[in-house]
């Protein structure tokens, strides 16, 4: 049985002791491929450097919305440079979106969100998508946008009417650790009526904690905890989702298997 966390911060701080070892303890429960999605120039070259030391690796380019600076523009040549080398790492746009939960002015978000939508369309390549309080108004530039390769909407945590929105604009679902939490009914009942080929699973850690792993840092290996959990609400074995969802994730960032 084969995993592919597909959301992973696995540069930050908590990792990097040994990092070796934290990667095979993600092996160890499944974990053969993992994604790290940057949040802006600060670590750009440190998810490029991980992902030369491991074939198992990929990750993506952009900007988060929250580290967000008003001066992003002038990154966007050198992140153009790196865009254009079409390493093969490197699968997606993102971390990218819109949060309006935070202080970064809104309209500084959907100009660097417009950029990188450009740059999905210049480079032919699927974007990862935050959002947070921002559904209507991110709905709505992603049609405007007209992506070729869709991506994923990380950390989903709406309603099957929302979900359904995404389905139809090309994007996949990414499931958390939010359906390990027994009163996150509606999240968990929209993961439960969709088909398992629109979902991907995520950890996203060190952050959004599993269930029982509260005030410690989230891990790669714990992704298995979200397959148990999706394994129990579609009622179906773990090998047989397992498989659909490694096909999703690798066709979604056109990784050959």
């Amino acid at each position: 049985m084969k995993l592919f966390d597909t959301h992973c911060h696995f540069d930050f701080d908590v990792f990097q002791g040994d990092f070796a070892h934290q990667f095979e303890l993600a092996r160890e429960q499944g974990v053969e491929r993992i994604l790290i999605p940057s949040v802006g120039p600060s670590n750009w070259a440190r998810i490029q450097e991980l992902a030369k030391q491991n074939n198992h690796l990929y990750y993506a380019l952009g900007f988060h919305p929250y580290f967000l600076q008003g001066d992003f523009e002038q990154h966007l040549p050198y992140l153009e440079s790196l865009l254009s080398l079409q390493s093969k790492p490197c699968v997606a746009i993102g971390e990218c979106g819109l949060d309006f939960a935070i202080e970064v002015p809104i309209e500084l978000q959907e100009r660097a969100l417009e950029l990188q939508f450009e740059l999905a369309r210049k480079y032919d390549l699927p974007v990862i998508l935050h959002s947070r309080k921002a559904h209507n108004r991110l709905i709505q530039m992603v049609k405007a946008a007209k992506l070729p390769k869709g991506g994923v909407l990380h950390a989903f945590s709406g309603s099957y009417q929302q979900a359904v929105e995404w389905i139809r604009l090309g994007f996949l679902i990414g499931v958390g650790g939010t359906i390990t939490y027994p009163r996150a009914n509606k999240t968990r009942d929209a993961i439960q009526r969709l088909s398992i080929e629109h979902l991907v699973l995520e950890t996203d850690a060190p952050d959004m904690p599993i269930l029982g792993y509260q005030g410690e840092p989230n891990h790669p290996s714990k992704l298995i905890h979200i397959l148990n959990e999706l394994s129990l609400l579609h009622s179906q074995q773990k090998q047989s989702i397992a498989s659909q969802l490694w096909e999703n994730s690798n066709s979604v960032f056109s990784i050959c298997e």
